[in-house]
């Protein structure tokens, strides 16, 4: 502030000066015999209208660097603490000086964020990759280029012509939604897009994450858990048959009598043959039931997809299982909170997964007092949703996240694929299943499409 105090004294004091030479000047050029002086006069006019000029263009030019530096981040060069321009324009330059300062080193921690905040990118798994409207890659890491097999990529169309699918499942991909992209065995992307405005330019921002990994131990698992109730349910029918297989052979050998050409067994041997024979047919319809379900599962038709009202759809169901539920004494109620609301699915199928659900509550609801059932139908957010509310003896928190295992099941008597089934019928319905249970209080299954 002082700096510029005394840079407008400065100036007024020498116009003020100016103004008395011009003054005394044109007094001069009055008297005759003053002619000479009135010269002189005229050259020192000119002189300080020289010096003003050249005080404002010393000044005006120091700023014009200053802006200059500002304007094109030079912030190498300084400003020199010279009393050219008076004491005071000392400071002037020291400000001059702190300020370049200040973005200089601003820039640097700009440069320093900006190299963490690559390197970060650099060397996270997920793809990131964004360009703009133009197709001009604005920013790429090393797994994007991993997954798009290239080494550089400059504009997002030089894709075309290396991966015609990737570069339609990139470019096809909408801001808030992903897409699906199989490639070699290793690689199944999922692409997700995101849509930014940076310095008045929309850039469409990529990330690309291989979940093969994820899907071959996710599968593995699958397989393992499917396996083991394989072997179990196999071994329960076929070690019982096996083992009276050998105790027939015995009875057959030991009370087993021949008389006269023909044999004759005792009567204890019969009755264990007898028993016997009815054990192995037991286990044998037992272990047959158990495939039916198991071909049940796995041959499951594709879904005749057709546009469903949410309340004709709960109206049926409850009226199809509302002499079970009534046998039963369930005090039962069904809602569904707007007459509009429709899905897209195979009704059939839907039917299917309501009326195993509500059989399950049924069951649950045995030895409950005051047993309570609810099958209700809403919107909630972007989705519609159904559920299933009893206040059952519930499912304990061990078996909550194996409930829907093909074949595992709670019950001693049961295929344990109802809700696994309900699982694989939702998913073609590109919906879910879910369920969340305190026991003897609430369990809550939930449809969501």
């Amino acid at each position: 502030m002082n700096v510029f105090r005394d840079f407008r004294s400065r100036i007024i004091l020498r116009i003020v000066l100016l103004g008395a030479s011009m003054a005394l000047f044109t007094y001069m050029l009055g008297q005759v015999n003053m002619l000479f002086a009135a010269l002189l006069t005229g050259a020192v006019i000119l002189l300080q209208l020289l010096e003003l000029f050249r005080f404002v263009s010393q000044t005006n030019r120091k700023l014009t660097r200053f802006l200059e530096s500002v304007k094109y981040s030079d912030f190498i060069s300084g400003f020199t603490a010279d009393n050219k321009l008076g004491k005071s324009f000392k400071d002037l330059n020291i400000a001059f000086n702190e300020v370049l300062e200040a973005f200089r080193k601003a820039r640097s921690e700009k440069e320093e964020h900006w190299q963490y905040l690559n390197t970060v990118v650099q060397q996270v798994r997920t793809g990131i990759l964004s360009f703009d409207e133009n197709g001009a890659v604005q920013l790429i890491n090393t797994n994007a280029k991993k997954f798009m097999g290239v080494q550089t990529i400059k504009n997002i169309n030089e894709l075309r012509d290396k991966n015609l699918k990737l570069y339609e499942a990139i470019t096809a991909t909408l801001p808030g939604r992903s897409t699906l992209y199989k490639g070699g065995n290793e690689l199944y992307l999922t692409i997700q897009a995101t849509e930014l405005r940076i310095r008045g330019k929309d850039v469409k921002l990529i990330t690309l994450q291989n979940i093969q990994p994820e899907l071959q131990r996710q599968e593995v698992e699958a397989w393992q858990n499917l396996t083991r109730v394989l072997r179990h349910e196999i071994m329960n029918s076929i070690t019982p048959i096996s083992s009276l297989t050998s105790t027939l052979k015995d009875v057959l050998e030991y009370d087993m009598v021949k008389t006269n050409n023909h044999y004759e067994l005792k009567e204890e041997g019969a009755e264990d043959l007898k028993e016997g024979l009815e054990t192995i047919e037991t286990r044998s319809k037992g272990l047959i039931k158990f495939i039916d379900a198991y071909r049940e599962y796995t041959s499951l038709p594709k879904p005749k997809i057709k546009s469903v009202r949410l309340k004709d759809l709960i109206e049926k169901v409850a009226l199809l299982m509302k002499p079970e539920i009534k046998a039963r004494n369930i005090n039962f109620t069904y809602e569904c909170t707007s007459e509009y609301l429709t899905i897209q699915a195979d009704e059939e199928m839907i039917e299917q997964v309501l009326i195993n659900l509500l059989k399950n509550a049924v069951e649950a609801l045995a030895e409950t007092p005051s047993p309570r059932l609810q099958l209700i139908g809403r919107y909630d957010e972007s989705a519609v949703i159904v559920e299933v509310i009893d206040n059952g003896s519930g499912i304990i928190k061990e078996a909550i996240e194996k409930i829907f295992i093909p074949f595992f099941t709670t019950k001693k008597t049961g295929s344990g694929i109802g809700l696994s089934l309900s699982r694989q019928i939702m998913q073609l319905h590109n919906g879910s299943i879910s369920v969340e249970s305190e026991p003897d209080v609430r369990t809550v299954f939930t449809l969501r499409f």
